[in-house]
């Protein structure tokens, strides 16, 4: 044997030696999975265990950069192949045996390579690019996740979910009709709130007869770094839960558990229903390479768990059925490590990426120009009428909320993949009528309501739209958003990102949100905290005051989810829906037609209001109209002022703002923000990054929430602050 074997593998490997040859009991060799079966489960248990080995081998000179393995887990090989290639994967980052099993159900992949290539962090590896170690492939239908807290399963329901809903809407979908998902995760992710709320709208789905073909698979190994899971509580918590089958396997039973995958999936095949499988398995090798399991377990637990090896049990198994000779899979086992460690040397030779652009290029691509041919060529001959939802009928002046509501109509007939969905979008036409009589337009399979949870609604999202769906979903107040940003943050903006673009979710997400609403609110119905998007890495941020722009940037927003995969949030004033008029009770200065379909605003492009010459004020949504009822009053004090809508708060219109910023010399940022962490500050940076030298102030909402009443006006931006902001910046005493 090999002089460097570890404990794990000395003790692996003197087991699996010593099984015993003697002709076995029929009955307790036999299995569903035939001898080319076994001969695949073992080869990708050895597979996955090795790359654990090489993993902590590499890191020791520095050439490998990740050491989270999958020793002890590897029965879930037998969950792969009791799944087609073809069913949708988001995978555990134990889920090494899988990925294994799963390539080696596609002729002419190698699955060892890929992740050889992620270890060492290769610019050639074939999803993440060297971006970070991953599982995952496009041929194999293996979705790329890095999560390690459970926050990829709400876009698991989402997949599901949309398998069917695409085959309803006669909508070409990503996978087989007949595919189902399968979603695998850690016994101590299953607390986490997203599983919980994966596990809830799933269960709701199936109390409602909605087809969702999912099948979880926990993989419970008893242990969170070193935290225990309690004995029994997952399937205390599990196998009772509403609407989702439950079924255990274990992990020592490569046999049986492979039987119990297959018919399970046969089950949630055939009833494109929901299904929890539990996996009972061990681990091996500490969290990671760094941690030291001695600390927190008994030397005695460490030596007991070394028989509850599967790959032990799958070698049992193979000698049991006459399919290998004891000394034959020793010796198998280290030929195959001497070779790996030889594919790891030059995997770690290879080049990793070697420039900011090279690490950026598919965070968010942009092609403008297709965009723009995607707007023009989605945009119908003519538009249809919607007067009996907007209250307005086409070309007439609209508020901002009929703007909307006509242009989602309009989206809703040029794009059948599109769907619209969120909490009371679809009879009640929302708490503000902003999609009322969408429901009738388009029908239930494309408008609906979802489950009261935001994270579910992104995750259906996320799943909807990988599948090739258009999805546009409502988040109610921007307050409940921050109750489900990791959606955006780390499933929806990283994905392109960590799979070379391979993967996309385009997707359009309306958030009702700032504050200022007359009568009513509180801290969750008035909101202007937006530094938890400003810092994503490619998100767009859209922010429309006018119903033309709106209209014209709801259409941009599609046609680059549709176009570019882009993820975009379009937050609507909700102050604004209604306003009617500007300067003068029934001057109608708000209303707006929002322009013919083929019409667009490019992405990062501003508007300007005015041509003063004295004063830029820079702003946008709520502080538009302030500004634009400020720049009047400033006009009477012989200040003349333009006013730059921003629009977009992501990409700024940095072009827009330092052309107007240079035409006056004189730059006012109207934040509705906040001072703290506002888009004043972004704004202002921009400017002296391009070494503008002018004068530059900005004036913004207090760094607190809001309270309720008439007192929010005590800490909101207000037409006040701007004018005397504005007068002091210009040098004239109030």
């Amino acid at each position: 044997m090999a002089e460097d074997l570890d404990a794990l593998e000395d003790h692996l490997l003197g087991a699996v030696g010593a099984l015993s040859t003697a002709p076995p009991e029929p009955a307790t060799v036999s299995t569903d999975l035939g001898p080319d079966g076994l001969r695949a489960l073992w080869d990708a248990q050895v597979g996955s265990r090795l790359l654990d080995h090489t993993a902590r081998w590499l890191r020791g000179p520095g050439l490998g950069f990740y050491t989270i393995g999958s020793a002890g887990h590897e029965s879930n090989a037998a969950v792969a192949l009791a799944l087609r290639p073809t069913d949708p994967a988001l995978l555990h980052y134990r889920s090494g045996g899988f990925y294994l099993a799963r390539a080696g159900q596609v002729p002419g992949h190698d699955g060892v390579r890929d992740v050889l290539l992620g270890l060492t962090a290769a610019a050639e590896e074939p999803i993440a690019g060297g971006r970070h170690k991953v599982f995952g492939h496009r041929d194999l239908a293996v979705i790329p996740q890095t999560s390690t807290i459970a926050s990829h399963l709400p876009r698991a329901v989402g997949v599901a979910f949309a398998i069917d809903r695409a085959r309803k809407l006669d909508v070409a979908g990503a996978w087989p009709a007949d595919a189902i998902v399968v979603c695998s995760f850690g016994d101590a992710s299953a607390n986490h709130a997203t599983a919980l709320a994966a596990f809830n709208t799933a269960g709701h789905c199936a109390h409602q007869h909605l087809p969702l073909p999912l099948l979880f698979v926990c993989e419970d190994n008893g242990i969170g770094i070193s935290v225990r899971t309690p004995p029994g509580w997952v399937e205390e918590a599990s196998a009772g839960r509403a609407g989702l089958r439950y079924a255990s396997a274990d992990g020592t039973d490569p046999a049986g558990t492979f039987t119990t995958a297959r018919e399970l999936a046969a089950w949630v095949r055939a009833t494109r229903r929901p299904a929890f499988l539990h996996l009972r398995t061990v681990r091996y090798l500490g969290h990671a390479g760094t941690d030291v399991e001695a600390a927190y377990r008994t030397p005695a637990e460490l030596r007991d768990d070394l028989a509850r090896d599967p790959l032990l049990g799958t070698a049992r198994l193979l000698v049991a059925a006459g399919v290998a000779e004891p000394h034959e899979l020793v010796a198998g086992y280290l030929a195959r490590r001497a070779r790996l460690r030889e594919q790891a040397l030059d995997a770690a030779a290879l080049p990793p990426l070697r420039s900011p652009t090279e690490v950026m290029a598919p965070l968010a691509p942009r092609r403008p120009a297709a965009v723009r041919t995607a707007v023009a060529d989605h945009a119908p001959g003519t538009a249809a009428t919607t007067a009996d939802a907007t209250g307005a009928a086409d070309g007439a002046g609209m508020t901002l909320a009929q703007a909307v509501n006509h242009t989602l109509g309009e989206l809703l007939d040029r794009y059948p993949q599109l769907l619209v969905f969120g909490e009371d979008v679809a009879a009640k036409g929302g708490v503000y009528g902003v999609t009322r009589g969408l429901l009738q337009r388009a029908g239930a399979g494309r408008v609906f309501d979802t489950v009261l949870d935001e994270t579910s609604v992104l995750g259906l999202a996320l799943g909807a739209a990988i599948t090739g769906l258009l999805p546009v979903p409502e988040i109610q107040y921007l307050a409940y958003l921050h109750n489900a940003e990791d959606q955006l943050r780390g499933e929806a903006a990283t994905l392109s990102f960590f799979s070379t673009g391979q993967y996309r979710n385009g997707m359009v997400v309306r958030v009702q949100g700032y504050a200022y609403q007359k009568g009513f609110g509180g801290h969750f119905h008035n909101d202007n905290a937006l530094g938890v998007l400003r810092d994503i890495p490619g998100l767009v941020i859209a922010s429309p005051a006018r119903p033309d722009d709106a209209a014209a940037m709801l259409r941009t927003c599609v046609a680059a989810a549709h176009v570019d995969g882009t993820v975009s949030v379009f937050l609507e004033p909700i102050a604004l829906y209604h306003e009617r008029d500007l300067h003068e009770p029934g001057d109608g200065g708000w209303l707006a037609a929002p322009g013919p379909p083929a019409d667009h605003a490019p992405l990062g492009a501003g508007r300007v209001h005015g041509a003063g010459q004295d004063l830029t004020i820079v702003t946008w949504a709520n502080g538009l109209r302030m500004s634009l009822r400020a720049a009047r009053r400033l006009a009477a004090r012989g200040v003349e002022a333009r006013v730059l809508d921003l629009r977009w708060l992501a990409p700024l219109p940095l072009d827009d703002l330092l052309r107007e910023a240079a035409a006056t010399g004189s730059v006012l940022v109207a934040d509705e923000t906040r001072a703290t962490g506002g888009v004043s500050e972004g704004v202002v940076t921009a400017l002296v990054d391009a070494g503008f030298g002018g004068r530059i102030a900005r004036v913004a909402s207090a760094d607190s929430f809001i309270p309720l009443g008439d007192a929010a006006h005590l800490v909101l931006l207000s037409e006040g602050d701007i004018e005397a902001a504005a007068l002091r910046l210009v040098g004239i005493d109030r």
